[in-house]
């Protein structure tokens, strides 16, 4: 099951889940994309705007509290009121217009073995995508171990490459970023709505510390494939250029 947590109130963009992306509202454009990976999709929003615009397009929807801390908080009443005993829960944002069914596969994958708790994806960042790209405190970064577990998230550049000037660091480590994806088995994902919020999440405002700092394991899938998480109306103009330039699959 796939369920994409969708709020009206976003304080830098106000309204997009509705706004208008070459003609569709965003919402439908990454129900649509999900569709494509995962059978049963669902819109779980506290806006009843949304919801209405949901269920025009033939699309599931469900009502949650408007005072969630979190998407995975919203996932997770969500989940409960939906009712249906699913194994896994994968949440994708719902500002993520550009998610592609492979990068969605990637993550089911990460559950093919039964130890995996959680599970999320990382991209590595591009030497032609320049140095900016990297220290930009918006696209958070990831270091992962040998077993391909996160150790941390932050918005810091991590690791730090010492006795090398900043402007090469990525001629010299492949340094990942984190794509807005998580998969939940639905035991654990109702046990750490249930935690309080951490010293490392309040500090990187990183709702995946608050389950490292518990002991939680996150899986990591690898994705090369780009997308366009759109917080800004700036970022707006980047995805109707991304459209246009058919650098992605036109939904």
């Amino acid at each position: 099951m796939a369920i994409i947590p969708s709020r009206y109130a976003s304080t830098r963009f106000p309204g997009k889940p509705l706004i208008d992306l070459a003609g569709k509202p965003m919402i439908q454009r990454v129900y649509e994309q999900v569709k494509k990976a995962v059978s049963e999709v669902w819109v779980a929003t506290d806006d009843a705007r949304i919801f209405d615009v949901v269920q025009s397009f033939g699309g599931n929807a469900v009502m949650t509290s408007s005072l969630h801390r979190s998407g995975t908080d919203r996932c997770f009443e969500a989940y409960r009121k939906i009712g249906k005993k699913v194994d896994v829960v994968i949440n994708i944002q719902g500002d993520e217009p550009f998610i592609q069914p492979e990068q969605i596969e990637e993550l089911k994958n990460c559950f093919d073995s039964q130890a995996v708790q959680l599970a999320t994806l990382v991209k590595p960042f591009r030497k032609e995508e320049g140095i900016d790209a990297l220290f930009n405190p918006a696209s958070p970064k990831v270091v992962i171990d040998n077993n391909f577990e996160a150790l941390y998230f932050s918005r810091s550049v991590i690791p730090y490459v010492r006795d090398i000037d900043q402007s090469h660091w990525l001629d010299h480590h492949v340094f990942y970023k984190h794509i807005g994806i998580y998969g939940y088995r639905t035991d654990i994902l109702k046990e750490i709505v249930s935690l309080p919020q951490s010293m490392l999440e309040k500090a990187e405002s990183l709702e995946q510390l608050r389950w490292i700092e518990n002991g939680y394991r996150i899986r990591v899938g690898v994705t090369d494939i780009e997308t366009i998480g759109i917080d800004t109306p700036q970022d707006m103009e980047r995805a109707l250029q991304f459209l246009e330039n058919g650098k992605t699959k036109k939904p």
